[in-house]
């Protein structure tokens, strides 16, 4: 049996990413984690009609000991572990200008940053057993910085440098290290964000017109992962910003610039 544990799992790309393994195969055991218990409960029996076995485990990865719990508990379960996917993660959109209170900062790159670390350092000991894989679900703002994310892009950068130096750790090891890269993507999870002040958005920041579905950008991961490739570009815009910034940077600012809707844009 395949044993995968997905990280923001109740909704969005994580909710889709569990449907779509549980579809593929009716041997595996897919482990969901997010804080909503009853939202991750739906989703499992989703799983489970499709021929899934499914472990259900509340988690904010923001808590370290609740990260090494959601380790404990697949293993006690399942006894190994086979893919980890950190994909739980909060957006924001504020200028920088505006934020009085830098607390929501640290709470972003807790959940962002630290909560994939702590998972993946918790569950490495059983992938280095199995010879398994990680994915990392990053975003376009960590390979471009856009305005009024600087919050958001910074905890994602970060993801970045850590699993790209955890890849070449890795490289002797037999576990790979998938990084994914999605852009705007149709779910709700701009509208959740935080605004300046550390509250909700209630809406999102971006232009919306062009945004992904959320079944192919799932396809994608599942698809980059099961190839154990090191990174899922998504967008052929995403793919031309990337090797546009080395020669144009100004070029790929103001790309950025567009893509930030008209009342969120620099004062």
């Amino acid at each position: 049996m395949q044993v995968i544990i997905i990280t923001g799992a109740s909704d969005g790309i994580g909710a889709e990413m569990a449907r779509q393994l549980a579809a593929r195969g009716k041997d595996v055991g897919l482990v969901l984690a997010a804080r909503n218990q009853d939202m991750l409960d739906a989703v499992a029996g989703e799983c489970a009609a499709l021929g899934a076995q499914t472990l259900t485990v509340a988690t904010d990865v923001g808590v370290q000991d609740q990260c090494r719990h959601l380790i404990d508990a697949t293993v006690a379960r399942f006894g190994h572990i086979d893919a980890l996917i950190n994909n739980a993660g909060r957006s924001a959109h504020a200028l920088f200008e505006d934020v009085a209170d830098l607390g929501w900062y640290e709470d972003l790159m807790r959940v962002n940053l630290w909560g994939s670390v702590w998972c993946t350092h918790a569950a490495l000991p059983h992938l280095k057993a199995s010879k398994g894989s990680i994915v990392a679900v990053s975003s376009l703002a960590g390979l471009v910085g856009v305005p009024g994310r600087s919050a958001y892009g910074a905890t994602k950068f970060a993801m970045t440098g850590f699993f790209e130096s955890l890849r070449a750790e890795l490289k002797g090891a037999g576990v790979s290290v998938t990084t994914a890269y999605p852009g705007v993507v149709a779910t709700r999870i701009r509208h959740r964000g935080y605004n300046a002040q550390g509250g909700i958005l209630g809406s999102s920041s971006l232009k919306e017109d062009d945004a992904m579905p959320v079944e192919e950008c799932a396809r994608l991961i599942i698809d980059g992962m099961a190839a154990r490739r090191r990174e899922v570009v998504m967008t052929a815009k995403g793919k031309l910003g990337r090797f546009l910034k080395l020669i144009a940077p100004g070029l790929v600012e103001n790309l950025a610039l567009r893509a930030v809707s008209d009342e969120q844009k620099p004062h």
